[in-house]
């Protein structure tokens, strides 16, 4: 025999009862947003995963394309993974990929092309700095050293700096700037670890320019005591 509710039991229940009648469509509308919410950061994960997957086999094609120094068909299949997968890190691979291979083959305006896509499309700033820093190069080349300069501003990352500065030195010693160019070398060598063979390559430019990088920073600190 069922037994009644005592008054207090009631009195909860009554309680529960007119919360749900003011808030239970909202509650409810929030469950659907929730579980609406983790589905689709499940469905997009899956997306994503698909996505890369297929991205990467392209890759595969393009990297094939390249050892056999089929460029053509690298730059095709570079143009087909931007169309598809833009944001896909094996595209922005393959972009630098093509850039070298067009590069390789005289093809500058198409190399120039792969990496400035790269440098303006690519998720993350490493892939970004490399073809900024591949791009210098290029305008280096040619002569164009205002261009140049202008992508090596563009780079983001103290650890591109290095780099970003070696280059800049190369780009100002070809416009005559020899002091600037000075300059950033010892910016460079500054910022590249003592044990990285890099370092004494900029160092050799140093020396061709007068200066000893030990000597000036030794004499540097002294001042600064």
């Amino acid at each position: 025999m069922a037994s009644h509710l005592d008054l207090e039991e009631q009195e909860q229940l009554d309680q529960l009862k007119a919360f749900w009648n003011q808030y239970g469509n909202l509650v409810t509308w929030l469950l659907v947003i929730l579980l609406g919410g983790y589905a689709a950061w499940n469905g997009w994960n899956l997306y994503q995963r698909d996505q890369g997957a297929k991205a990467g086999s392209m890759f595969d094609e393009i990297d094939r394309a390249a050892r056999e120094g089929d460029t053509d068909r690298a730059i095709r299949i570079f143009a087909d993974m931007k169309d598809r997968y833009p944001r896909a890190t094996f595209t922005q691979q393959a972009g630098l990929l093509a850039a070298r291979v067009a590069a390789e083959k005289s093809q500058l305006d198409t190399a120039t092309a792969s990496l400035a896509w790269v440098a303006d499309h690519a998720g993350e700033n490493e892939y970004r700095s490399i073809a900024r820093l591949r791009l210098a190069g290029l305008f280096l080349d040619a002569k164009k050293y205002d261009e140049a300069l202008k992508q090596l501003d563009a780079i983001e990352g103290s650890e591109f700096a290095a780099l970003a500065a070696d280059r800049r030195g190369d780009i100002l010693l070809a416009e005559g700037k020899n002091a600037d160019a000075q300059a950033a070398y010892l910016k460079a060598w500054n910022a590249v670890d003592p044990s990285i063979d890099y370092r004494r390559l900029v160092e050799a430019r140093l020396n061709l320019l007068g200066v000893q990088p030990a000597a000036t920073a030794a004499s540097g600190a002294e001042a600064a005591k």
